[in-house]
């Protein structure tokens, strides 16, 4: 059976509500083995706190807690250095019990950044402390997201991730741009069976530049880098560079039903906001954020820590239940690749 270990996140925000709701589902339960990373009298003083609003939620009693001291108060509803320290040593022994073998799997809850650098630990996000303990430096957030209309899967790759938007056009290098494309093509093969893969690039610019007149980065070198890749990846079909606004209609109608599936099997695009905001538009409540080119499969809910919502018992766990069944998913497809690999 999957191991997988759950950290509960910022314990301020709905990590620990939207967790107890996603495992009062047997489907899950009973797919995986798993384990809650946060402090016990906390997860329990949560489910008192929520029962009498919502019914259909997990005994704490009955979970596989690993237990943490509270670094200090937590008042829900604040992120604060407590808060930031808490969810960070969650995160931190759970990369090193899955490094260590105990686990094959992260499912984490939201964090909120700006707690983790009140508490002294500076990082842009989950993802760069998960690459950082694990010795990678080639890896990549992709968000996963199966249409609950027509069951077609968007998937969804950034080339940068949380920096500033003024930034963008700098860190953009075809070197950079290369490894993120091989990274994808790598997972749609191993993770998801996709051996000749169709994926639809992004420009950077509005019209992906209309021939320099709204900006020179494709003409200057991203149209090159493109027909290299395609040289350099004949197995897959590379279009681009589409530009970002039209880019995400095909995908619209492939989740909605509006016409036939005739979307591409991967998005690449360039920047945070440019992929996100089309998949938070589509699929807010059940996208998954899976960190590609780890040594063990890491799957996310694409949401925060919704902190104004707290306690409330209002938050929806669709995505932290859609987390937990694509990480079982795909520790299952990885060691079917690794199975046929080592013959």
């Amino acid at each position: 059976m999957t191991r997988l270990i759950i950290p509960i996140g910022d314990p301020a925000g709905i990590g620990a509500e939207v967790i107890l709701k996603a495992l009062a589902d047997p489907t899950i339960t009973e797919s995986a083995d798993l384990t809650i990373a946060g402090n016990r009298d906390y997860l329990h003083e949560v489910y008192d706190r929520l029962r009498s609003l919502y019914s259909d939620l997990a005994n704490p009693k009955d979970l596989k807690i690993l237990h943490f001291d509270s670094p200090g108060k937590i008042t829900l509803g604040t992120g604060d250095a407590h808060s930031g320290e808490a969810s960070f040593r969650y995160l931190e022994t759970a990369i090193d019990r899955t490094l260590a073998g105990e686990f094959e799997g992260i499912v984490t809850a939201p964090i909120a950044k700006s707690a983790w650098k009140a508490a002294g630990h500076v990082y842009p996000g989950q993802t760069e402390l998960l690459a950082e303990k694990a010795g990678v430096d080639r890896y990549g957030m992709m968000f996963v997201a199966r249409s609950p209309y027509t069951d077609w899967t968007l998937r969804t790759l950034l080339a940068t991730t949380h920096i500033p938007l003024r930034q963008v056009a700098d860190a953009l290098t075809s070197h950079g741009l290369t490894r993120k494309l091989e990274l994808l093509i790598e997972c749609l093969e191993h993770a998801f069976g996709i051996t000749k893969p169709r994926i639809a690039i992004a420009g950077l610019n509005p019209h992906s530049g209309e021939q320099g007149q709204l900006g020179r980065e494709e003409i200057d070198w991203i149209f090159t880098w493109l027909e290299e890749m395609r040289e350099r990846f004949p197995q897959a079909q590379l279009d681009g560079l589409l530009p970002p606004d039209t880019m995400w209609v095909k995908p619209g109608q492939a989740w909605f039903g509006s016409a036939p599936v005739t979307a591409h099997d991967a998005y690449l695009a360039l920047y945070h906001d440019q992929g996100l905001i089309p998949v938070k538009l589509m699929a807010f409540d059940r996208a998954v954020n899976t960190s590609i080119g780890l040594p063990f499969v890491r799957t996310s809910p694409d949401h925060g820590t919704a902190f104004d919502i707290a306690g409330k018992g209002i938050a929806d766990a669709t995505s932290m239940k859609a987390a937990i069944a694509l990480a079982i998913e795909l520790v299952q497809r990885r060691a079917d690749f690794l199975s046929v690999e080592a013959i």
